[in-house]
């Protein structure tokens, strides 16, 4: 930034003595010798300043090319982060429900045994319920494994990259 503001007092400063050059132009009668030599002197004047806004233009488009590349990964990263999300509120809804229906069958099977009634759906269905949960949770497991390997990727290939550039 202060390069910025220095190539800016820069270009005043040269647009100032080019107004400049410009009044004493018009106020000295014309064809006078000191005439050309200030007129070659603010042309040169003229031309370094417009190197210099060519070159701040430059910088100013690499810099605007590296930000929307940075903005460009970052929203990537964020729909990345946000479909792992999504992911994870499934597997915890699944668990959650699976969770529920083991314990109404449960409820119903501890119901039964205690009216002396065993009833071997309710056992079926009980158990069937805790093999569901159990594939659930180790659904949400492998959700969250792949997560965290999904995270550990980047790093470990940043790592590697390092390594041989050392």
């Amino acid at each position: 930034m202060s390069d910025l503001a220095e190539l800016e007092r820069r270009i005043i400063a040269a647009l100032d003595r080019i107004g400049q050059g410009v009044e004493t132009l018009n106020a000295a009668p014309a064809g006078t010798p000191a005439d050309d030599g200030r007129i070659a002197e603010l042309e040169a004047a003229l031309e370094e300043e417009r190197t210099v806004n060519a070159q701040l233009e430059e910088r100013v488009k690499a810099i605007k090319e590296r930000q929307d590349k940075t903005v460009d990964t970052l929203a990537d990263e964020v729909e990345r982060l946000r479909e792992l999300l999504e992911e994870e509120e499934a597997s915890v809804a699944r668990l959650r429900k699976m969770n529920g229906e083991l314990r109404a069958n449960n409820d119903a099977l501890r119901e039964a045994l205690s009216a002396g009634v065993a009833e071997p759906h309710l056992i079926n269905k009980s158990m069937m319920a805790e093999l569901e949960a159990l594939r659930a949770a180790q659904a949400a497991d492998r959700s969250e494994l792949d997560a965290v390997l999904g995270e550990l990727g980047p790093l470990v290939d940043a790592m590697e990259k390092e390594a041989a550039d050392a």
